[in-house]
């Protein structure tokens, strides 16, 4: 099956040392060039969380530079993904970082 126009959608949890270190701007600068839509925000319990919507490849690369890339200066522990689902259009207009 050819998944590369499948829409998906995934919610994404980040642990690590991930916050004070640009890690919302570059998964959102990250996420516009990928015409990945969505939002990403430091949680108050020290990780960044966030959901994605887009064409499967591309949120795939996402999820590898979310496991094991990062901001610079980011050290990755894990990372958790959950809610995968396919979607027939985009719930956002943009990629945004909320507060």
């Amino acid at each position: 099956m050819d998944d590369s126009n499948l829409l998906v959608q995934v919610n994404f949890e980040v642990f690590g040392h991930v916050q004070g270190v640009g890690f919302t701007k570059y998964c959102k600068d990250n996420c516009l060039n990928a015409g990945i839509r969505g939002w990403v925000k430091n949680s108050k319990k020290g990780t960044i969380v966030g959901k994605m919507q887009g064409l499967k490849p591309e949120i795939d690369k996402m999820v590898e530079w979310l496991r094991h890339m990062g901001a610079p200066g980011s050290k990755i522990e894990r990372c958790e993904f959950e809610n995968w689902n396919t979607i027939n259009r985009f719930d956002y207009k943009d990629f945004e970082i909320r507060f």
